[in-house]
């Protein structure tokens, strides 16, 4: 075997764990950050002494974190050619000075801004934790790593986020001092991992493709593994421009596939709590908690078993389908589910439950960036999906509520399923298959094939 199938075919252990929690907590804390405005909106802008914020406002202050993420996710996409490790760490130190800031934020705009500052650290993480994770991961539980770590993570940051605004409103804190807790508690989780996050190897994939020195990845590979290695990995001299060419097809649609999702998924994450609780006779934070608890979380759980036995594009493509007919069912229940809300919230369960095991265990996950990318671009190819993302959850934050001024909510729910619907059609013509393969056997980045 060559020195990276070593690292393929070593079992899981306790530095698989330890790697899965450092990267994990990064993602935690994210949907911790970006779920925890949708709860606490109302509660802020009363404090900024805003009756009703306006479309414009409400896109600003939910989407500002998502423009940030852009930013960082170009940024740190393209320093992670450099190394992995060298920046792993800022990303969650950003993220816990922008948390913390927000709970001091004096006025709406100021809010606003620190929350585009948190969302750099969080495009950051987006590209660092999955590349990090995938190029120190075995071949047959990588799926379900990239899944467990990122898209369930997610979901139990969000629960938090829900669990503590409800004890704080049962101990009679003000809403005042509420959102500005909530906000700011998200320091806690990003810096819990920053130690952890500056002494994780860099990895020996990066050292040896990219970085040229096949001595310190041979070092991390017998860490790991525990086995001497006998044939050194081959140095990748090609200019990444070139590769990237080579690859740009599949990357786009990655992109393509997790835009989607996003615009689906963001938009009910950002305001379900709001919109849709209010038509369902639930609160704010009672809806998330409900939401995760019931549907989304479990989901989760269920992708990240089925990512490596099933596949990720049929997954990909049929959670797509069923959150994009239970959407459909779901959208008229707005207007007409006055006396059946539970009928109508088990609808949208079905929803959420399909899209967090499909679309949000393969395209959320970051999986499909760092699987089908070779490590010569991998960091590049990484951002340009968060972005693709980002660019989803742009669309959800700023479209959705001015598309509320202009069109029903049925309506509006109505054109989320004909793009989940959408989702479902494209993913066998965008992507390919990886379940099973070896990252160097999907992207031909094989030793061999780099030296010839």
């Amino acid at each position: 075997m060559n020195a990276f199938e070593q690292l393929d075919e070593k079992p899981f252990s306790r530095f698989h764990l330890l790697a899965m929690f450092t990267t994990g907590m990064g993602v935690f804390t994210d949907g911790y950050d970006l779920s925890s405005i949708g709860i606490v909106l109302e509660h802020a802008s009363h404090s900024f002494g805003i009756a009703k914020l306006s479309a414009l406002q409400s896109g600003f202050l939910t989407g500002s974190a998502l423009v940030g993420s852009v930013i960082g996710a170009s940024i740190f996409g393209a320093l992670a050619q450099k190394g992995r490790k060298r920046y792993y760490g800022i990303d969650v130190g950003v993220m816990a000075l922008a948390a913390f800031a927000q709970g001091f934020a004096p006025g709406l705009w100021s809010l606003i801004a620190i929350r585009f500052v948190l969302g750099i650290g969080v495009g950051a993480d987006y590209v660092l934790s999955p590349t990090i994770m995938a190029e120190h991961a075995n071949r047959a539980d990588r799926g379900k790593k990239l899944s467990f770590g990122f898209a369930a993570m997610w979901g139990f940051g969000a629960i938090f986020a829900a669990l503590l605004l409800i004890g704080l409103g049962r101990a009679g804190v003000s809403q005042d001092l509420q959102w500005r807790i909530v906000l700011g508690a998200g320091a806690v989780p990003a810096l819990s991992v920053l130690m952890l996050r500056r002494r994780m190897p860099e990895t020996a994939r990066f050292l040896a493709r990219v970085d040229g020195n096949s001595d310190a990845a041979r070092k991390v590979i017998e860490g790991i593994t525990g086995s001497k290695l006998t044939q050194a990995p081959v140095t990748d001299r090609r200019a990444w421009r070139e590769v990237f060419g080579q690859h740009a097809r599949v990357v786009f649609g990655a992109a393509t596939l997790w835009l989607i999702y996003d615009v689906v998924v963001y938009s009910n994450v950002l305001f379900g709590p709001t919109v849709l609780a209010k038509g369902l006779g639930l609160s704010a934070a009672g809806f998330t908690l409900a939401a995760y608890l019931c549907f989304i979380v479990p989901g989760s759980l269920v992708g990240c078993v089925l990512v490596d036995r099933v596949g990720r594009r049929p997954l990909l493509s049929v959670g797509f389908g069923i959150a994009g007919l239970a959407l459909f069912v779901f959208a008229p229940m707005q207007s007409t589910s006055g006396g059946t809300p539970m009928l109508a919230f088990a609808m949208f369960g079905v929803y959420a439950f399909a899209m967090s095991t499909g679309p949000g265990a393969v395209a959320g996950s970051g999986l499909l960036g760092v699987e089908l990318a070779p490590t010569r671009i991998r960091s590049i190819a990484q951002a340009v999906t968060v972005v693709g993302g980002r660019i989803g959850t742009i669309i959800a934050a700023f479209g959705f509520p001015i598309l509320l001024e202009h069109i029903s909510e049925p309506s509006l729910v109505g054109v989320l399923a004909a793009t989940s619907l959408l989702g479902a059609a494209l993913t066998f013509m965008l992507v390919p298959e990886a379940k099973g393969r070896s990252l160097e056997e999907i992207n031909a980045d094989t030793d061999a094939a780099i030296a010839s």
